[in-house]
């Protein structure tokens, strides 16, 4: 193969696009940390969302050296190292509601919110990311002791045993929402381990960069 269609392939195989990652947790910061290292490929411009502050409950964050007290979208801005002409972390440090939809305009958008009942904000934002031709991906149930069967389908494709499902379809969730789910929820009685969110995370990755990829 000749050195200038190498350099043709290569060319190709640049960054483009954007991720909304909404939700920076312990799941969250997971994908953020795969999407930035991404190479060969992969999303221009990470938005990350959320209002949270770290605490001392967030170990992830303390052991890759985050402050108590920092946003964590700053945190994942701040250990996004590369050349903002390659790539950069977008941070909105603050929760998505009504009047601040708009601010999400990712080509694909992974929304892993947590702390009590989030399916409506979930169902507002993927309605507004779907009106604006987005691919969706969100969770269904994460609990496990890592050694789970991860699955993640059309919202369309599961049957009603899933509760969290349910309530996004009463929503009007009811297709083109890619849906992951180890099926098992807080009504099972078992942790989230960080097993469990590491293979989470890397299948929410995949799936992301896949969509992402088509969408070029």
């Amino acid at each position: 193969m000749s050195i200038d269609k190498i350099q043709e392939m290569e060319n190709r195989q640049v960054p483009h696009g954007r991720i909304d990652l909404i939700g920076c947790g312990r799941l969250g910061l997971r994908i953020g940390i795969n999407l930035i290292q991404v190479h060969r490929g992969g999303p221009k411009t990470i938005a990350a969302f959320d209002g949270q502050k770290i605490d001392g409950g967030d170990v992830i964050f303390t052991l890759l050296g985050a402050q108590t007290g920092e946003n964590k979208p700053d945190f994942l801005k701040r250990i996004c190292t590369h050349d903002e002409s390659f790539r950069n972390v977008e941070s909105y440090p603050e929760y998505i509601e009504d009047d601040n939809l708009d601010l999400i305009k990712g080509d694909v958008v992974i929304i892993v919110i947590a702390g009590g009942n989030t399916i409506p904000t979930a169902a507002k934002i993927i309605r507004h990311a779907q009106k604006r031709g987005a691919i969706t991906i969100g969770t269904a149930g994460i609990f496990g002791f890592g050694n789970e069967n991860i699955e993640i389908k059309d919202i369309s494709e599961y049957d009603s045993s899933n509760p969290a499902v349910e309530e996004l379809r009463a929503e009007g969730i009811t297709e083109n929402h890619l849906v992951l789910t180890t099926n098992k929820l807080i009504r099972d009685n078992e942790p989230v381990t960080p097993y469990t969110l590491d293979e989470v995370a890397k299948t929410i990755t995949i799936t992301a960069l896949k969509e992402l990829r088509d969408k070029k």
